[in-house]
């Protein structure tokens, strides 16, 4: 269910194929039993549909998963079974399931890079790479989750993962629907509808062993289960969406209150913004959109009023997603978000606009397009490029973040292919490749090493029960 949107956490490259064949089959068909990606079957058991019911593959939601998402997790089959109230003026109403909306996904994993990592072996085996358990599904009439715990093989125990918690009600303006709601989630991004903006965007699935450019937006996963959010959103007309969230720091696994121990701990709250427009046809979806947040923050200090030095950082996007039907089954979707964000780091980096120092302000430019074609419910093959420029910073991006010119620029493409015996179990093998990692082509970490040494074969198994 993780699927964890680009966040940039892309995973790459090949060394001798060949080789690691025999052991992808093994890996792929010992986990023979079930995971897949938010299509959660605590859902599918509420609604009494089947994964395609709300998706076209998983994760990507289809309008009809779009809607449920929309509705707060709250609909229901004629056949679930619901505990009622009795009536009596005695006792509050109550509307619940029969059962807890329980599930459970379990991942295995093989990771090679071109290169090893300095220091490191080759070809990493992850059985499993995680486990995740979900609490996803209405709780009353008008509230519903998606609620995600996973336990980390490396870290060795169970973490907070993605939470989306909704109220959600309609009603008529202007003589048509309107359907609003209240919204409580601990990664921006995390609530949206499309799979165009970075929680639930492409690629599907990402290896944790392979190494990432270090520079991305923050909202571009940089605070994915790092921060609470409480916000409210509208769809209007079934066409005209808006959000407004509020978030601050909630740092996972940190004392209370907050000691300041983080790279970035909120001042006072930061905004998120999503205003987007769909229409649709019976054979074709279109959205396009607009998202963004504001933050001020400090470094590694808490800040009460002491302390002038902050991060300030605006992001603003742009998205959009193109899904058509063909073949009266098949469907080609299109997808892309455009990031920039601007920064001024006087907390990250004291003495920044001084005599000598290079300037606080600093920019990124992230694009990252992809398209999808889906063979009816079972098979898909997906191509994304993805591109990151910004400000060199020789203090900011230094060797000890694997940069030796101190520049942000990364850029490369990712391919997958997807196969779903079951709606229920994916399989999965995917390639990234890199043009520029960290700044440059080669010797980027003024060792040697080369972008292409990280490119990666990731072949990833994911059983849903």
């Amino acid at each position: 269910m993780d699927t964890r949107g680009m966040r940039f956490q892309i995973k790459k490259a090949a060394v001798s194929l060949l080789a690691t064949v025999p052991i992808t089959v093994l890996l792929f068909f010992a986990a023979l039993n079930p995971p897949s990606a938010l299509a959660v079957p605590s859902y599918a058991r509420q609604t009494g549909l089947a994964c395609s019911g709300c998706h076209y593959t998983p994760p990507e939601l289809n309008p009809g998963g779009r809607r449920f998402k929309l509705l707060g997790y709250v609909d229901r089959g004629d056949q679930t079974k619901v505990v009622t109230a009795d009536g009596s003026k005695t006792h509050a109403a109550l509307n619940l399931l029969g059962s807890l909306p329980l599930s459970v996904m379990f991942e295995a994993s093989f990771t090679n890079t071109n290169s090893p990592v300095p220091a490191t072996q080759n070809g990493s085996f992850q059985l499993p790479q995680d486990i995740s358990l979900f609490l996803a599904g209405a709780w009353t009439s008008n509230v519903g989750s998606f609620l995600q715990v996973t336990y980390e093989t490396q870290n060795d125990h169970f973490t907070s993962d993605n939470t989306d918690i909704r109220y959600a009600n309609k009603t008529k303006v202007s003589g048509k629907e309107l359907v609003y709601g209240l919204d409580l989630n601990n990664n921006p991004t995390v609530e949206d509808l499309w799979n165009s903006t970075p929680a639930w965007g492409f690629p599907w699935i990402a290896s944790n062993v392979a190494p990432t450019p270090t520079a991305a937006p923050i909202i571009n996963g940089g605070l994915a289960q790092d921060v609470a959010g409480f916000g409210g959103y509208a769809m209007w007309n079934d066409h005209l969406y808006l959000n407004l969230e509020l978030y601050r720091s909630d740092h996972v696994g940190g004392p209370q209150p907050n000691p300041g121990v983080g790279a970035h701990n909120i001042v006072g709250v930061a905004p998120y913004w999503r205003v987007a427009w769909q229409e649709s046809t019976g054979t074709t979806q279109f959205e396009i959109g607009t998202y963004g947040m504001h933050m001020k923050s400090t470094n590694n200090v808490i800040n009460n009023g002491v302390n002038d030095l902050y991060d300030g950082y605006t992001d603003w996007a742009f998205d959009t997603q193109y899904d058509r039907t063909l073949f009266r089954k098949d469907i080609l979707s299109l997808r892309g978000t455009y990031i920039r964000e601007n920064s001024q780091l006087a907390s990250t980096l004291p003495g920044c606009g001084t005599t000598g120092q290079p300037p606080c302000g600093h920019h990124l430019n992230t694009f990252m397009p992809n398209a999808e074609f889906h063979f009816g419910n079972r098979y898909s093959g997906a191509f994304g490029w993805f591109i990151t420029q910004g400000t060199a910073d020789a203090t900011l991006y230094s060797l000890t973040t694997g940069s030796a010119n101190g520049d942000p620029r990364s850029a490369g493409y990712i391919a997958n292919v997807s196969y779903w015996p079951w709606q229920n179990l994916q399989l999965a093998a995917q390639y990234t490749a890199y043009t520029r990692f960290n700044g440059a082509a080669n010797n980027y970490d003024g060792s040697g090493r080369n972008a292409s040494g990280n490119n990666a074969i990731y072949l990833d198994a994911k059983f849903l029960f």
